[in-house]
């Protein structure tokens, strides 16, 4: 390709530049905002502020010493963890048996799949599901109605289906069974995709509020979407017994609320890195044949 003009690169740095600030500023005043001590933010009108002045962690002291915060926080590690593996291992059974040519019931199964890609069951049909598993106001409910996304199942499965046909005949006539082939051959393989789905299915269930909002009745149970939800969104007023501090020493609810965004992301923010050698990998799957 012809070497653009430099005014043209100087346009592409310019607009790069202005679309970079765009995405940080924001971060930035969120980050401020939360280490701001109450002088700052006073002469801020109560408004976002861009620059902390003398940097206060009483807010994240408040909301990390105990209470609602705390507790959600851990709440949706664990569901995040639990549910993440178990959405991997059931996508991963489930797009290997389907990428097996001549498997019993693949076909079938296959077009299920498809169907529910397709078709929503709905919100009714759905709760009515989960009352009679007895799995309301449970951790459960977070977790299994949304353990298999058919969209993963459909990569997965094309992952599979390239992977060299020689490999498994060779486990075959080894005598290897189809769980020894998925376990030994195919996951060492599949760092890639995995990397990429675990991320998906990490991201889902950490910003998941609405199966929370709709399942979980009792406060302590609320998962730290919900939590961001109703402090942050919703503006609903932070307590003194709902972050464990005394009501006089509270900071500022805009400090709270922004030090509760901060808290929601740093997991996230941490997790990306690890997988982000895998993630360029993995977007491509079935982009390219041949």
């Amino acid at each position: 390709m012809e070497k653009p003009k430099p005014l043209v690169q100087v346009l592409k740095s310019v607009a790069l530049g202005v679309s970079v600030l765009l995405v940080i500023i924001p971060f930035w005043s969120i980050i401020a905002t939360s280490l701001a001590d109450r002088q700052t933010l006073d002469q801020a009108a109560g408004g976002m502020v861009l620059w902390p002045g003398r940097a206060s962690f009483s807010a994240y002291e408040s909301i990390l010493s105990g209470g609602v915060v705390t507790r959600a926080l851990m709440i949706s590690v664990g569901v995040t963890v639990a549910g993440t593996a178990l959405s991997l291992a059931a996508t991963a059974g489930l797009g290997y048996w389907l990428s097996r040519r001549g498997a019993f019931g693949a076909r079938p199964m296959l077009l299920l799949v498809l169907g529910a890609l397709l078709f929503s069951p709905g919100l009714i049909p759905s709760y009515l599901l989960v009352k009679e598993l007895n799995l309301l106001d449970s951790w459960w409910s977070l977790i299994l109605p949304v353990l298999v996304n058919a969209f993963n199942v459909i990569v997965m499965r094309a992952f599979f289906q390239e992977l060299p046909q020689e490999l498994f005949d060779s486990a075959y006539i080894d005598g290897a069974s189809n769980f020894t082939i998925l376990t030994r051959i195919v996951l060492p393989l599949s760092k890639a995709v995995f990397a990429v789905m675990g991320l998906f299915y990490a991201v889902a269930y950490w910003n998941a509020f609405f199966n929370a909002l709709l399942y979980i009745q009792s406060t302590d149970k609320w998962p730290m979407a919900l939590v961001l939800r109703t402090f942050v969104v919703n503006q609903t007023t932070i307590a003194g017994d709902q972050v464990g501090a005394s009501a006089e020493a509270l900071p500022p609810q805009l400090q709270l609320q922004m030090a509760i965004l901060v808290v929601s992301l740093i997991p996230i923010l941490v997790v990306y890195p690890f997988l982000q050698r895998h993630f360029a990998k993995g977007v491509m799957i079935g982009a390219v044949k041949g």
